[in-house]
Parts: structure tokens; sequence; C-alpha cells
């Protein structure tokens, strides 16, 4: 079968080189000045997110007070303790309060962000990072941590699908919960992520806190986005609602970048399950089965992102690749990868691609 899948790939490969020799003049001058911005973005990226390399914090507090804390100006104060590789711990004093709406009602842990002071974080690895989310695992249960690790690899996915994104950063917690006198130490993953004004600020925009529908967002990026969400399974987004998406305005344009994967058919956690939106009914049963949920476009577009991400294919199966061992059951890495394999599978059939995605796409 990957014989076949091979050749039909080379075949279709042939035939978008062909094809765009043929395309508009227009359309050429477009894709160049979207490139030029591209790579105008800056290079640096903030010490925390440089590498993959997977960092062991430490922090105590009390889940339970974390969690009935009212106020959003409410924090409680502790030390993240710090260490990368075969270096010596460090630490800094942080302010914690809870964030989320799903997963704080129904997850063990609650999901944290994390503030830190101008001189504390300065000349550490935290620098220019005042606001992190931490995503912990939501239940304590077997194969939370693979969860965890699924999600990261979304974030991670989508920094090769697009130049704007959210850094993020797989940690190991020793998280030592304070429950009354006593200490339950839990030893877990979790992910640092970037704070969306970080995000605006790194490639040069703002956040846009206003709604504004996806036909008068960016069109490329708005196809790379939904390409992607088909990817990984999840409806559970929305870019007219900003639901699970941020909107970036950047040189008088808007730019959606998506955050929040739990959700999804590439996670697949045992809460998940499909997502009803501005109460649209979804033709599927399970968050594992896909369903095509971008606006119809140029049917240009949708040929230039379908040849983006059969160009990226490799590079997207070798960002699975970098976290096969830290995945407690291999099961679970096997399943990942045949998942993702699946999206390519439509993508390298024509019928199925115009079934499964073109023709699915939304008018309102």
């Amino acid at each position: 079968m990957f014989f076949n899948i091979l050749v039909k790939y080379t075949l279709i490969m042939s035939k978008f080189a062909i094809l765009s020799i043929l395309l508009p003049t227009v359309l050429f001058i477009n894709i160049s000045i979207a490139q030029d911005s591209i790579n105008d973005l800056p290079k640096t990226s903030s010490a925390l997110f440089i590498n993959n390399e997977v960092m062991h914090i430490s922090l105590k507090y009390s889940n339970k007070d974390i969690k009935k804390e009212t106020n959003d100006s409410t924090y409680i104060t502790t030390f993240l303790k710090f260490k990368e590789k075969e270096q010596s711990w460090d630490s800094l004093e942080v302010r914690l309060r809870k964030r989320g709406n799903f997963r704080l009602k129904n997850c063990y842990f609650a999901p944290i962000k994390v503030k830190i002071k101008k001189k504390e974080r300065n000349n550490t690895l935290f620098e220019g990072q005042k606001n992190l989310k931490l995503v912990l695992p939501c239940l304590l249960q077997r194969g939370s941590n693979d969860n965890v690790i699924k999600e990261y690899l979304a974030y991670k996915l989508y920094e090769v699908v697009s130049p704007y994104h959210f850094k993020s950063k797989l940690v190991h917690l020793s998280y030592e919960e304070i429950k009354g006198k006593k200490i339950k130490n839990h030893e877990i993953f979790a992910i640092l992520i970037e704070d969306d004004k970080h995000v605006a600020k790194r490639i040069g925009g703002k956040v846009l806190n206003i709604k504004a529908h996806p036909l008068n967002q960016v069109p490329l990026e708005c196809v790379r986005n939904a390409f992607f969400q088909y990817m990984i399974g999840n409806t559970d987004y929305s870019t007219a609602y900003q639901h699970n998406i941020k909107l970036i305005f950047l040189e008088k344009t808007i730019i959606p970048v998506p955050y929040d994967f739990d959700m999804c058919g590439l996670v697949n956690t045992s809460y998940a399950a499909v997502s009803q939106i501005n109460d649209d009914l979804l033709s599927i049963e399970n968050v594992r089965q896909r369903l095509y949920r971008g606006f119809k476009r140029d049917p240009k577009i949708f040929d230039d992102v379908r040849l983006e991400f059969l160009e990226k294919r490799s590079d997207i199966l070798g960002v699975l690749k970098e976290c096969e061992l830290l995945f407690e059951n291999r099961v679970e890495y096997i399943s990942t990868v045949e998942y993702i394999e699946e999206f390519f599978e439509v993508l390298i059939n024509d019928r199925k691609f115009e079934k499964e995605i073109v023709n699915k796409g939304r008018t309102n």
C-alpha cells in the first residue's frame, strides 16, 4: 500500500509542478509577497523555546486552593525550579492562577497561568516571558502523560505548517501538591505555552480582540489552519467566534493562530467529545473521525496548500519521530503516526481530496 501511495504522491507532485508553471502571474506575485513576509519574521526565539529539549521543572502549590479562587487577579505565589539537561537547578518566584473553562471544571489538575516579574525572569531562560500558560494532564489515569505529549505534538506540527504559531515547551513537572498538612507528589508531563501578546509581538502584530469573519482573514493562513485542523481531527475551534483561535492583526491583515487541542482526534482523550459550536450539529460521531470545517475558497489556494502539506510530509512525520521515545505506551505512538498518515492518504487521492476537503468547504 505504501508503494501505491508513493506512486500516487509522485504523480500528484508532477501534476502540481506542471500546474504551477501555468498559474497566472498575479498568483505568483501574491505567493512571492507572502513568502517575503514570512522571511521577514524574527529569526531568533526566546531562550525558553530555542530548542526542543524536555526541561525539568518543579512547582509546589495547592491544586484545591487555586481552583477555588474566583478572581482572575488573585494569584498564588510560589517558586518555580527549573533545569535543562545536566545543568544545576535554578529557581525564580512566580505567581499562579487558574485559567480555562472546560478543563477547569472537568479535570483534576487546574490549567495554570504563570506570571513572572521582570526582575525574576531577567538573565534566565524565562527572560522576555511575562506570562505563560501551563497545560497539565487532565485526569489521574493511565495514558495522561501520552495525551500531553500528543497535544504538544499538535503545537509543534503547526510550527511546520505556518510561521504564525504559539511556541511551546514540553516539560517534566515534579509537582508537589499541597493537601492540607500532607504533600502528594506527581511526576507528570506538562506544556509551557507562549502568551498570545508575546506571539503578536514576536511576529510584529497585535492581538485582535474583536470578531472577524473568516472570509475577512488572510485566505492562505485560513486554509493552512483548516487543513491542519482536519489533519489532527479537530472540530473544537471557530475562527469566526475566536474559540480556541487567536486573531493577530498584522500589516492590515488578520491572521488566525490556533491553540488548545485536547479535544482533537490526534490526542483522543478519554473525555473528548464532538464539539458543538454555535449549536452546529456536526456529521461525525467521534473525534477520531475527520470533518473539514474551513470555508470555500479559490480552488488554487486549496491546491497550493495541498502541495505545501505534501512537501512537508517528511518534516511532519519527523516531528512525531522526535518524541517517539517519550511515549509510555508504544501503541499510542504507532496510532499517532497512523492517524497522520491517513490524512496524507486523503491528500494523495484526488477523489478523496475533492470529497473530504474541497466539497466540504463551508459557505456560512
